[in-house]
């Protein structure tokens, strides 16, 4: 049975989507895994949730300043 959702997120990912703020830091800067903050929900006790640039989720909201 093939997976429907196998490619579904290629185009989902947290650096596209306008929630998506990125950490401004030298050792995060790498182009394959750059860090950032998911500022679609409220903050947690620790603040907001840390993801990857690459991460994706069902609650992404395409930024088309970012494409």
């Amino acid at each position: 049975m093939e997976d429907n959702w196998k490619h579904r997120s290629t185009g989902m990912r947290c650096k596209t989507c306008m929630f998506f703020v990125e950490k401004p830091s030298e050792a995060t800067q790498r182009d394959d895994h750059r860090i950032g903050r998911c500022r679609r929900h409220a903050p947690l006790l620790g603040g907001w949730l840390v993801v990857f640039s690459d991460d994706w989720c069902g609650d992404h909201k395409i930024d088309e300043n970012k494409i």
